[in-house]
């Protein structure tokens, strides 16, 4: 599923096509997304002015004249900037049309996306148990060794809870622990200072590069240009079970954490 990255590219891609410009008309095909599209809200916001498109944890937030919008791109969803009358596919579920003509399509063959109307989105109950954005000062080696001493589980999990820190899936897990030599079941409680700082230190350093090369694509994700994510071809652990460590030439091995896929180096990981 798109993770931080991914939706940060996202919102980069489409952010200077709306900012600034009224939003006409919410065209919606289909409202069956996660969560009903309620039918009064394409009337609420037609008109406003799109002020800002922001980024918290996974969820884009429209800033409008009053309200705003938070999408959510689920398993499968993508934001696209298409062509006035481009030609529609199967799961081309909503629009958003500009006052300059700009057409943003929401595309979403699972729907498992969401696309929510609300008067304060920071009161809303989907964020307000998010915990600190990794790429912010409010998240660094401290403030994790100090949420992993309350903890026993496998570290793996816990920094893949978002109300520890946002954002860090599955695939930038596998990464991180991997560059801090850190094996993905050891406890968290287990953790020492120093390793701590090292890992939020890591986190910081592999979600920054997956943003600078427009994030993963492992099966369908592309951008909102249609380009796809490009840090596919600097993963060290994620996918690669059986090939060899990049730093000891170790084969690589497989678990499932949390149902999750968890890949790393049994001799650099301990």
């Amino acid at each position: 599923m798109p993770e931080l990255p991914e939706v940060e590219t996202t919102r980069r891609g489409i952010a200077p096509h709306i900012e600034g410009k009224r939003l006409t008309q919410w065209i919606v095909r289909d409202h069956r997304l996660r969560w009903p599209i309620e039918p009064q809200w394409p009337a609420i916001v037609a008109g406003q002015t799109v002020h800002q498109v922001s980024r918290r944890s996974k969820y884009l937030v429209l800033h409008l004249d009053s309200g705003q919008v938070l999408a959510h791109l689920g398993m499968s969803g993508q934001f696209r900037i298409v062509p006035a009358g481009a030609a529609l596919e199967k799961h081309d579920h909503c629009d958003w049309v500009m006052e300059d003509g700009t057409l943003v399509r929401y595309r979403d063959p699972r729907r498992f996306g969401a696309m929510l109307y609300t008067t304060d989105w920071l009161a809303h109950p989907l964020i307000t148990k998010l915990g600190p954005e990794p790429l912010s000062i409010d998240f660094d080696g401290d403030y994790l060794y100090t949420q992993l001493r309350k903890r026993r589980g496998p570290i793996k999990t816990a920094i893949m809870d978002a109300s520890l820190v946002v954002g860090v899936g599955n695939i930038y897990a596998n990464e991180a622990l991997f560059l801090t030599g850190i094996h993905p079941t050891r406890a968290c409680d287990r953790i020492s200072l120093a390793r701590a700082q090292r890992l939020a230190e890591n986190i910081k350093t592999v979600l920054a590069r997956a943003i600078e090369q427009g994030g993963t694509t492992l099966r369908d994700y592309v951008s909102a240009t249609g380009q796809p994510g490009y840090f596919r071809i600097e993963l060290n652990v994620y996918g690669r079970k059986g090939q060899p460590c990049a730093t000891c030439a170790t084969p690589l091995k497989e678990i499932r954490l949390a149902g999750r896929s968890t890949v790393y180096c049994p001799h650099c990981q301990h």
